[in-house]
C-alpha cells in the first residue's frame, strides 16, 4: 500500500481544520497509509527583518529535512510551484505509486520555505497564487490527494 507523508511546519489549533483533517484521513485510510508529521513553527516578531525571515525559514526547513525519509519522492508546496488540474493531480500519484512506495508532501510555515528545501525535492506545486493560511492547505492537499484516488478508481465524487 502507498505511503503518503505530509511533513509540514506549524500544529493546528483551530477544532474546525481538527475535524477536517480527521475527516480526510479516515476516508484515505481505504487508499493509502497516510502519516501528518507536524513540526514546530518559529515565533515571528512583529515588522521582521529580511535577515530575520530568512533565518525563521532556515531553521524551520532545516527540521522539515531532518524528517524526510531516504527514499520518498518528495514533493513542495510552493506558491512558485506548478499549477495542474484534479485530473492531473490523480494521474500523478498514480504514476508515482508504480516506482515509489513513499511519497511525502511538503508544507513549509507560513513564511514559506527555503531554497535548500525546495531545492531537495523532485518537483513543487501550487494550488493557488492566493494567500490562504498554511494550516488550510493542509485540508486542501488532504482533500486533493482523496479526490485523486476517487478519480483514479472510477468512482464518483462531486465536482
Amino acid at each position: 500500500m502507498l505511503s503518503i507523508h505530509i511533513l509540514c511546519i506549524g500544529k493546528i489549533k483551530e477544532k474546525f481544520f481538527r475535524e477536517a483533517i480527521c475527516e480526510y484521513s479516515k476516508r484515505l485510510s481505504k487508499y493509502c497509509k497516510l502519516d501528518i508529521i507536524e513540526l514546530p513553527d518559529e515565533k515571528i516578531p512583529n515588522n521582521p527583518s529580511l535577515k530575520v525571515i530568512e533565518e525563521i525559514k532556515l531553521k524551520e526547513c532545516n527540521n522539515l529535512i531532518d524528517h524526510i525519509k531516504k527514499d520518498t519522492y518528495t514533493i513542495c508546496l510552493d506558491l512558485n510551484g506548478k499549477e495542474i488540474t484534479s485530473e492531473n493531480f490523480s494521474k500523478k500519484i498514480d504514476n508515482l505509486s508504480l516506482y515509489n512506495s513513499d511519497i511525502t508532501f511538503i508544507i513549509g510555515g507560513s513564511l514559506g520555505l527555503s531554497q535548500n528545501v525546495l531545492s531537495l525535492s523532485k518537483e513543487s506545486l501550487c494550488f493557488s497564487k492566493m494567500t490562504f493560511p498554511h494550516q488550510l492547505i493542509r485540508i486542501f492537499l488532504l482533500e486533493q490527494i482523496y479526490r485523486g484516488f476517487k478519480i483514479s478508481n472510477g468512482e464518483t465524487y462531486h465536482k
